[in-house]
């Protein structure tokens, strides 16, 4: 197979991306150092995950290797910016979520950005939010200098998760686990597509939480998502805890502002707990 020149592709803050041409068509190539290996292959592996359902246009991972001190993730390459329908994408993510598991988690650790995120399975959906999401933030945060005042509200926080889950007993949804608006598009013929996945097996409403938490999804798309499925009530406060993990995994990434984001959060979630 002939291959050209690759040319950079811009959009990403962790990994470098090219597309390359060939006489096969185009790939799309990221690129990082060896040991992004591990990264590549969840990732290629949670693409296939969600190809499982059917019901979004998804990626093929292709290849994934070591090539002298860089690793490399080769997916098909899709022509975005097409004009394509919220309705599509609500209905679409809804239908994945239809994917169910017995036990929350996943088979494998994978990462939310560039941090770990640890999937070990469990039955119950407190326990694993509770331990394998927010505490391992918390921890995190504690390291990279969060102090006293995080540890304390946030061990607090997660003490009083069953008053805030309130008998919430979500089922095992395949999630996307990392859906901004950077990590959803239309291709050139309208179909909706999600890349750059977290998979895992958890409540429905995290990946919803996500979507609203940088804005970028229309009014079309909750309401063709909520007439496909539902959500249950006290979405408005599970909502804000779920999007903790990814503020204070923001804050473990980048540092700023997003501590005192954070605190606020846990500080209001707090308040709710009776």
């Amino acid at each position: 197979m002939h291959l050209d020149v690759p040319s950079s592709v811009g959009g990403g803050s962790i990994n470098q991306a090219f597309r390359v041409e060939s006489n096969r068509g185009p790939f799309f190539v990221k690129v990082n150092s060896a040991d992004g290996l591990e990264m590549f292959a969840a990732e290629a592996e949670g693409l296939e995950e969600m190809q499982q359902s059917e019901s979004l246009r998804i990626p093929s991972p292709l290849a994934w290797g070591v090539a002298g001190h860089q690793a490399f993730l080769v997916l098909e390459y899709l022509e975005l910016g097409g004009v394509g329908s919220p309705v599509a994408l609500g209905e679409g993510l809804a239908e994945m979520h239809r994917v169910t598991a017995d036990q929350f988690g996943w088979y494998r650790d994978n990462t939310i950005g560039s941090t770990e995120q640890r999937n070990q399975h469990e039955t119950d959906w407190l326990t694993f939010w509770s331990e394998h999401r927010l505490r391992f933030q918390i921890d995190l945060a504690i390291g990279r200098g969060a102090g006293s005042y995080t540890r304390e509200q946030g061990y607090r926080l997660i003490e009083g998760l069953p008053a805030l889950m309130d008998g919430h007993e979500p089922e095992p949804s395949l999630l996307h686990g990392d859906l901004w608006s950077g990590n959803y598009a239309f291709t050139r013929a309208g179909e909706p597509t999600i890349f750059d996945p977290a998979v895992y097996y958890g409540d429905r409403e995290t990946d919803l939480a996500m979507t609203e938490l940088f804005g970028g999804f229309s009014r079309e798309f909750y309401a063709a998502y909520r007439h496909i499925w539902p959500l249950d009530a006290g979405y408005s406060t599970r909502k804000k805890l779920y999007n903790l993990y990814h503020v204070l995994n923001h804050f473990n990434l980048f540092g700023g502002g997003y501590l005192a984001q954070a605190q606020g959060m846990i500080d209001s979630l707090l308040s709710e707990v009776r």
